[in-house]
């Protein structure tokens, strides 16, 4: 019987094509002998501060006019105008606004906390004219302890408004209706966004007794 024919034998595979190597990147360029170091990088600038602007218009002028020399300063800051008035002379000056003017919202009220200077509290009425669809700022400041008129009388909102600057600040409006805590419990010491009381020692008793854990955690 003839033989069963054999195997085609395997061919040996084609070597396959070895993937270049990327050229390393040039060496830095020594500087010469005896060259000067290259000066270091500069501290890149601090961003511009914008100053507040003086304020005129005539609004302004009304103002001047109905309170001279109880509303020393008018300015105006990236298009938000405010002026300044000395504590007893907020409460009439919103009611003015309010009555002649058109200021009939109150936005808001708050405060902000300089424990450095010896008035101590910006306090800040924030109100918008629909009529004008305008919104001014009223600035006054106080030192600490010294309480200012309320302005229940002109916006009933200030009720809460006031609660919670004097929850917040321990700033005290005489003659409120119901001056107590709006958002802190009533037991609580302290008030959360003044400056120079740090949050985690604030009332630990309180925590502690209502809570059962430390102040902090």
């Amino acid at each position: 019987m003839p033989e069963d024919p054999k195997p085609d034998a395997p061919q040996p595979e084609a070597p396959k094509p070895e993937t270049p190597k990327p050229a390393p990147p040039p060496a830095a360029a020594k500087p010469p002998a005896g060259a000067p170091p290259k000066p270091a990088a500069a501290a890149p600038k601090a961003p511009a501060v914008m100053a507040a602007t003086p304020w005129e218009d005539d609004l302004t002028k009304q103002l001047v006019d109905a309170f001279p020399s109880r509303i020393p300063e008018f300015f105006s800051y990236l298009g938000q105008n405010f002026l300044i008035s000395p504590p007893g002379s907020v409460p009439e000056i919103v009611d003015y606004l309010k009555r002649e003017c058109g200021f009939d919202y109150l936005v808001d009220i708050t405060a902000v906390h300089y424990p450095e200077r010896p008035e101590a509290f910006d306090v800040v009425y924030i109100l918008y004219s629909f009529s004008r669809n305008v919104r001014i700022r009223v600035k006054t400041r106080l030192m600490d302890g010294e309480p200012i008129e309320s302005i229940v009388w002109v916006h009933p909102t200030a009720n809460w408004l006031e609660r919670e600057v004097f929850d917040m600040f321990g700033i005290r409006f005489a003659n409120h209706p119901d001056l107590k805590r709006i958002l802190m419990p009533d037991e609580w010491e302290g008030h959360p966004l003044r400056k120079d009381y740090s949050i985690l020692k604030m009332d630990r008793r309180w925590v502690q007794e209502n809570l059962g854990i430390e102040s902090g955690q």
